[in-house]
């Protein structure tokens, strides 16, 4: 459907019923810091959002890929926080937690080659950062970045992934290909104003910026706060809106074993990028 070819399917975040479905020494970094929120806050915020959410709020999805494990696992039913990156009203900003968006803040975007289809993926690069990719590593604004939530689970290396920018292997869609045209200095891609480099943390299996490029501010939907549930089911079972009669059929017969019930009610938190 698209024109690119990535490793894993391109859908990256289907939404949970009701809701519509959707389809792998230098600088210091500058922007805000990332300050994780209390505990009690975090409570605090899912509690108010649970009772009295609606989809102008909170919105359910589900993850159909893999691309963010082993953070996010395919299967995990999220709630997303639509409002934690709204801009702040004279009054609402008394009430409500808005915060800017941050390096490490795990996100719900629009993808941006189409928009019908929804992605979650975490920001690394801020408007105005400096990024490259070498053997597997990521250098923000020259530093190489100690990213505890990453992993790798293909032991080889691959060209275009895991030296970017670079040559593509495979064909880029516009975005991208704009992307390596005009926003590459001196072997490093600059984000541009209002636009952010976000990646999954299954590094080697992810769709995401090195392939389509940037994500406009406009494009975020919200972030991921609770895994409300966790059910290991296929990719295939979960990347569009219906039900199917064999994944209905699964739950019948295994809602209790396949219930990952460590992850149930599990608080989602963005980590530092350092």
């Amino acid at each position: 459907m698209e024109p690119v070819t990535p490793e894993v399917p391109s859908t990256d975040l289907s939404p949970g019923a009701p809701e519509p479905a959707a389809p792998a020494a230098g600088e210091a970094p500058s922007g805000p810091a990332y300050r994780p929120r209390h505990a009690i806050a975090e409570w605090t915020l899912t509690v108010l959002l649970l009772l009295f959410g609606t989809t102008t709020l909170v919105q359910a999805f589900v993850i159909p890929t893999g691309s963010m494990e082993d953070t996010l696992l395919i299967g995990d039913h999220v709630l997303v926080d639509k409002l934690a990156y709204s801009p702040s009203g004279p009054v609402s900003k008394y009430f409500l937690p808005y915060t800017p968006v941050k390096r490490g803040d795990i996100i719900v975007f629009r993808y941006p080659v189409e928009i019908k289809q929804t992605y979650v993926k975490r920001v690394i690069g801020m408007p105005g950062d400096r990024i490259r990719v070498e053997a597997k590593t990521v250098y923000l604004n020259g530093q190489a970045l100690r990213e505890s939530y990453k992993v790798h689970k293909a032991e080889y290396l691959q060209s275009y992934r895991d030296f970017f920018p670079g040559e593509p292997t495979m064909s880029l869609s516009p975005e991208g290909l704009d992307m390596l045209e005009k926003h590459v200095v001196k072997q490093e891609v600059v984000i541009p104003p209002n636009c952010y480099f976000a990646m999954g943390d299954n590094r080697d299996a992810s769709f995401d910026s090195r392939y389509w490029g940037f994500v406009p501010r406009e494009n975020i939907i919200g972030k991921p706060f609770l895994i409300y549930w966790s059910y290991d089911a296929p990719t295939e079972r979960l990347a569009g809106s219906a039900l199917s009669w064999a994944h209905l059929k699964d739950l019948g017969t295994n809602f209790f074993s396949k219930t990952r019930w460590r992850r149930t009610m599990r608080l989602v938190r963005g980590a530092p990028v350092e």
